[in-house]
Formats: structure tokens, sequence, C-alpha cells
């Protein structure tokens, strides 16, 4: 059965307007939050992280392409959680690609959680800039901190995030380190945009 059988297309969901938001949400909708970034990067360390056990793994009807979804709760409030398979460009090339960029216009997250690997911070920025150029409520994760600190590399996330205009937020998944930074980062973005 497809997941989105019961949903309404996407683009009455992206035009709805507040009383809309408020049936969706009555209807026991969680918001959403979405990984995405190049691969190889640690989104799937987040997503366990972030998910903890109950994680879902399915095919993108259609297509081939695996997505994992899960369950979090980010102060108080439970979220979908999205692990979207990993990309280069909002311009698709590949099959994971195209998938990621339907899920992002088709489901429209709450937020998006750039997911970057900051060893190779400037290599990444250009899907960062693309994310902001298409509106999405963006954080910028500076993942593998640890490595990088241990390579002497230093990134001042603060100006970064002045630059940008977005939050940035610098964790290591896999030590565990930063995620309750992200959770609230998380949240205050959302509640932004509500």
């Amino acid at each position: 059965m497809d997941c989105c059988q019961n949903r309404k297309p996407w683009w009455r969901r992206w035009r709805s307007g507040p009383d809309e938001a408020r049936k969706l949400k009555a209807e026991g909708e969680l918001k959403k939050v979405a990984l995405v970034g190049n691969p190889n990067v640690g989104k799937s360390v987040l997503f366990n992280r972030l998910t903890g056990i109950y994680v879902t793994v399915s095919n993108y009807p259609g297509t081939t392409v695996e997505v994992a979804r899960g369950k979090g709760r980010f102060g108080g409030e439970e979220f979908e959680i999205i692990d979207t398979p990993g990309m280069y460009s909002l311009l698709p090339i590949t099959e994971e690609e195209r998938v990621a960029r339907r899920l992002l216009i088709a489901e429209r997250p709450n937020a998006v959680l750039h997911v970057v690997d900051a060893r190779n911070l400037e290599r990444m920025l250009p899907l960062t800039f693309q994310l902001i150029e298409a509106g999405l409520p963006l954080i910028l994760v500076l993942n593998i901190m640890d490595e990088a600190r241990r390579r002497g590399i230093r990134i001042d996330c603060e100006r970064l995030a002045q630059a940008l205009g977005i939050p940035v937020v610098p964790v290591a998944a896999a030590l565990n380190e930063g995620l309750d930074l992200l959770r609230k980062k998380v949240t205050e973005v959302v509640a932004r945009a509500a």
C-alpha cells in the first residue's frame, strides 16, 4: 500500500493556510525533520542517534531507493525523522538525488538538517547555498567535528551562521557530542516557521 495514498497532493498541502495546518496537526501528523547531505557524511549515524530504536526502512514509491524514517523526541515533542538518500545537488543526476529532491518538495519538512563533513566544509557548501536559495527551514550540521579538531581544523560556527543566515551546529554524532544543542535548534527553527 502506498504510504501517501490517503494524503492530499503535495501542492495542496504546500499552499494550505493556517486552518488546514491546524487540521493536519489535529489529525496527528507529526512535524518532519529531514536529513540531507552528500554520501558518507554521517547522516545515518546522526539519524540513529536522533531516533533511537524505532526505525522503518522502505523503498520510496516507484523506486528501489531506500528511505529510512523514525521518530525522535525534541523538547518534549515527537517528530518524524527522515534520512534521505545522499545528494550533491538539488539538480538531480542520480535516482538517489531525484528521490531526495522529491522528498523535500513533496513532504515540505518543518526543518532540514544539512549534514556535512566538517573536514571538507568548503566542498559541501554549494549544496548549502542551494538549500538556502530554495527557502527551506535549514540548519547546517557540522558533523565529524572530533576528527576535524584532531586535524587542527577550527571553524567559527557563530561567524559562519551569521554569514549564511542560518543556524550552524557542530556535532560528533558517533560520540553523541552536540546532539542536545542540535535538538534545541530544531525546536527553535520549527517554532519560528509555525
